[in-house]
């Protein structure tokens, strides 16, 4: 079987994965600067090492409430389609490798996000690790307006 590599992160109490793959790089939270006109959930743009990366809160995305920014908060920038955009995450903790075995497909709704964005659950010992599809987070359109900004 083959093994998969996750970036591990936490939003609220809930833990989520990312494939490595997609990962350019985690950054500390640095304040966006607003962008008008633009859905509630891209919290404005960054300029990192010369690029402007729109950026988002997952957190608004996923309607997952308390909105708070500490030391521990990250952003994590990731290639989505040929568009690097940074997505706040209340923390950035590791890269865990998980087997194709050890990922089930997930309920129709878990820890309140739809099924479209999750490629799985992941089963490392008692834990679970919700893993996501960003590729499929944004609509047409609001792609259109992350290319926009």
């Amino acid at each position: 079987m083959a093994e998969l590599q996750f970036v591990v992160f936490r939003l609220g109490k809930e833990e989520y994965g990312v494939n490595i793959m997609q990962v350019k790089e985690i950054v500390t939270y640095k304040e966006p600067t607003k962008v008008p006109n633009t859905p509630d959930f891209i919290e404005g743009i960054i300029n990192l090492r010369g690029q402007i990366i729109p950026i988002v809160s997952l957190k608004k995305r996923f309607n997952i409430s308390g909105e708070s920014i500490n030391d521990e908060t990250r952003i994590i920038v990731m290639n989505l389609d040929s568009k690097q955009v940074g997505f706040i995450v209340d923390a950035a903790s590791e890269v865990r490798t998980i087997s194709e075995e050890d990922i089930e497909n997930a309920p129709d709704i878990v820890a309140g996000i739809e099924r479209k964005y999750i490629t799985g659950i992941g089963k490392i010992g008692e834990k679970i690790l919700i893993l996501l599809d960003l590729d499929k987070l944004f609509s047409k359109e609001e792609k259109e307006s992350l290319e926009a900004v």
